[in-house]
């Protein structure tokens, strides 16, 4: 990190009531967890008592089955943003280059720049066509964050390909990919790949992710990560919830199609954007943002005001919750 950097770099707008009385469609977590997470995280309570194995061998091993990869290349981190400044970390110094999608999640840019790194940006849909070599780091969001629209796997190897002849790192964010079918990065050659269980498994307060990479960007990510970064409960959680298939195939169906349901009804009213991720970016039309986060507060909702993306302006996000709570969001939108 950059220390001349710190001081100009805020933080940035992210989704999330506080007002437990109001229902949160701002935040794009599961409102559903896996079975017996409770007993497991009391269960760790008499562990916590001792600092925990900085291998973290079951997490690990738990990660690399539920992701496909070799376990070794899994690098335990505290929540996605974790992974992100532990890539950024290991792959930017000040002065360098890195190309950022938009719109996309904002802290994308405010960790390359306490980096002391001036990002490019270019739209998220033209970004596996950009040539790579001008740039040290290039980062994609898939599913991206916030239009919800996903890459081909074809593509995205070609550009991984692409990357390493350029001698140029892709960090591929996958934070929604287990809402999808599509296969992870993870153990991709010339690739860290950042996940969490926040979105899935709905513990965004839990602060357990991982990044993944291999050979010498995996050696740099296991040397820089924090020792003990990880929790005695955020790894016996994590472990148990990567276990949780059959938890994972049904959140899958049911937000599939919830989230065609809430899209056909919403179309009457809202230009609604094609998405594979448990939320929908709605632009208002001739409304005006303020007013439909106005007019769904007084239902006692919350929704993201999405202006707060880059090159957005007139356009708010929903998550996709369970079928009750999405018809009161309905109700409330139109």
């Amino acid at each position: 990190m950059d220390p001349d950097a710190v001081a100009d770099v805020p933080r940035v707008p992210h989704g999330g009531a506080s007002d437990s009385t109001l229902l949160d469609f701002s935040a794009n977590t599961n409102p559903e967890r896996p079975r017996g997470i409770a007993g497991v995280y009391e269960s760790a309570y008499g562990a916590a008592t001792q600092y925990p194995g900085d291998d973290y061998c079951e997490f690990r091993t738990a990660a690399g089955e539920y992701l496909g990869c070799e376990p070794l290349n899994v690098a335990p981190t505290a929540g996605g943003i974790g992974a992100l400044r532990l890539a950024f970390e290991v792959t930017l110094e000040t002065g360098d280059d890195a190309l950022l999608p938009k719109p996309s999640f904002a802290e994308y840019e405010r960790e390359v720049r306490l980096q002391g790194v001036d990002p490019t940006f270019i739209a998220h849909d033209r970004i596996l066509g950009t040539d790579p070599s001008p740039y040290d780091v290039v980062v994609v969001c898939n599913p991206n964050n916030p239009t919800g629209d996903g890459y081909p796997q074809a593509d995205l190897l070609a550009f991984a390909q692409q990357c390493r002849a350029a001698d140029t790192v892709l960090v591929v964010d996958e934070a929604f990919l287990d809402f999808t079918d599509r296969r992870t990065l993870a153990g991709e050659p010339g690739v860290i790949v950042a996940r969490s269980l926040t979105k899935i498994f709905g513990l965004p307060g839990l602060r357990a992710g991982l990044a993944v990479a291999t050979d010498g960007l995996r050696e740099r990510l296991d040397a820089a990560r924090p020792v003990w970064g990880l929790s005695t409960p955020a790894a016996d959680v994590g472990t148990y919830c990567f276990r949780q298939t059959k938890f994972v195939a049904e959140t899958r169906d049911r937000v599939r199609r919830e989230r065609e349901r809430m899209a056909d009804r919403l179309a009457a009213a809202y230009e609604v954007y094609p998405s594979e991720a448990p939320f929908l970016l709605l632009g208002v039309h001739d409304r005006s943002v303020s007013e439909v986060i106005d007019a769904a507060r007084r239902e006692g909702i919350v929704v993201r005001d999405a202006t707060t993306f880059r090159d957005l302006d007139s356009h708010v996000r929903v998550a996709v919750r369970r079928p009750n709570e999405n018809d009161r969001l309905l109700d409330a939108l139109l």
